[in-house]
This record gives C-alpha cells, structure tokens and sequence, in this order.
C-alpha cells in the first residue's frame, strides 16, 4: 500500500490543531503569533505553516493583514438545518465508495482533540488519514480521531473494507448513536489538490463532524475534505404549513437559499440533506 502521498499529513494536522487551538482560546480581533514565531514553536518549515493558515484564512476564521500580522476572524453565522427533534438518519451517497488508508498511527490526543473526545491531552487516540474513492476516482481526503481506548487492535485493513460504524458496532461493542457535522466552502491546498486530483486552489467542501454512541460519549472526531466538482450537498426542505414550536425561539430565523422572513409564522422547517456525487465530465 503506497502511503507515499500523505508522509507529511500528521504534520500538517499538528500545525492545523495548534492554530485551532489559538483561534477558540481568543477572542475576535485577538492576534495571534508571528508566522516566524510558530514556526520556532512547532518545529516546522515556513510552507508547512503558511499551508495550514492559509487554509484557516481561507475557510474565514482567521484574518491576515499585510503589514499587521494576523488576527482572530468574527465568529461565523451557524444555521441548523434539522431541529434536534427531527434529526434522522442521511441516506448514503450515490456512487460505490472504498477507501485507502493514507497514513495510520497511534498519537497523544493534544488539548483541541482531547477537549472535542472528552479525554486527556495526553491520552492516545487512534489517528487515521484515508483517501475516499467514488467508482474508482479520488472523491475526498478524510482525518479521522478515534480514542485507542475504544478501538484495540484496530487495523489499516479495517478501514478500507466494508464500514467503520459496522467494525465500530461488531468488533468493539461500540454503537454510534448521533453526531454532529458542519459543512463550509474552502479550497485544496497543493497536496489536497494532488491526492484528489483537482488543480491547487480547486473550491472543496470541509466537513467536520463529532460523533457520540448510544451513551452519550464522543468516540470519533473526523474532518474531511470532499471535491467541490464532483460533490454536493442537496436539501429537500418541507415547507408546508407547520405547527408552531413547543419552545419558543427568540432569535431571527433563516433558512439557507430562503430570504429571511419568507417563512414567517411556518415554526421549524423539515429538511433532509443528501451527498450528491456527480458525474465526471
């Protein structure tokens, strides 16, 4: 199996969580460290750091300005598209899909990971990066963080065949229960763009998602990045006359494509979204 590709992934993931860390410790207009003193601090290249915060500034949530430095971005609008009420399970995503493990190691959590997990920084986690195929063509790169705790003996194999969830269920008594994902635009960096087969700067969807099982506890935290050719998300909303909400909402509502106040009085609106791989030119 050729791991070739992604040698440098841990590194980048390392540099990611480090900036991540400064954003959600700051607060918005904060600075944050000179490009030239992180890369003393962390032990990288100028590239390898310049990479990931180009990517956090591209994705909104930091601000680079020339001559100044860089600083913590506005916090960003959130929109929930399902009431927690009526949250489901998403069909899968057309097309046959398979996976080729990238790189598979066993790491500390770090603080940003190990707060998500709900472990110690200094806890093990299982930490895998792998290539999402679609028919046979490069369809997104996934980070996945699993607590080794949960997973013994779990093996690059296990995660190209069949489903994690199932391995998760048969294999570890661990059954997934609900999750929490956002979606954002962003563009691939120079490697993202090689692996999935797009030009540098290609637009991408990132996803990130935390996932408990049936008790309540985190067992998987995993960050991808999917094709923005190839890949979408559609939303099938209900937009029928609904009954009023139990609780009321004090805030403005919107809905995602919708002008704010086209669904005045209608209370929550029921959506289901869908992956939507489409066909290769």
């Amino acid at each position: 199996m050729d791991r070739e590709p992604s040698r440098s992934a841990l590194k980048r993931e390392r540099v990611r969580d480090h900036l991540l860390e400064l954003v959600e410790s700051r607060a918005p207009g904060d600075p944050i460290p000179s490009e030239r003193t992180l890369c003393e601090q962390l032990g990288v290249s100028r590239p390898t750091l310049r990479s990931a915060v180009d990517e956090l500034v591209t994705t909104g949530l930091l601000i680079r300005e020339h001559g100044r430095g860089m600083f913590v971005a506005r916090a960003k609008i959130t929109q929930e598209l399902v009431p927690d009420a009526s949250a489901h399970r998403l069909p899968r995503a057309s097309g046959n899909w398979a996976s080729r493990v990238l790189e598979f190691t066993v790491v500390q959590a770090g603080a940003r990971v190990g707060r998500k997990l709900h472990i110690s920084p200094a806890a093990e986690i299982t930490y895998i990066a792998r290539l999402r195929l679609v028919d046979g063509e490069p369809m997104a790169i996934e980070y996945l963080h699993v607590p080794a705790a949960l997973v013994p003996g779990l093996s690059p194999a296990d995660m190209e065949s069949g489903d994690f969830y199932d391995v998760l269920r048969d294999r570890h008594r661990v059954r997934v229960h609900e999750a929490v994902q956002s979606i954002e635009p962003t563009v691939t960096n120079e490697e993202e763009a090689r692996l999935i087969g797009v030009p540098v700067l290609s637009p991408a969807l990132l996803f990130e998602r935390l996932t408990r099982d049936d008790t309540g506890r985190p067992v998987e935290y995993v960050h991808s990045v999917y094709r923005g050719d190839r890949y979408r998300i559609v939303s099938r909303l209900s937009l029928g006359d609904a009954p009023a909400p139990a609780a009321p909402f004090t805030g403005a509502r919107h809905h995602p494509g919708i002008p704010p106040g086209d669904l005045a009085g209608r209370g929550d609106v029921g959506a289901l979204m869908v992956g939507d791989v489409q066909p290769a030119e």
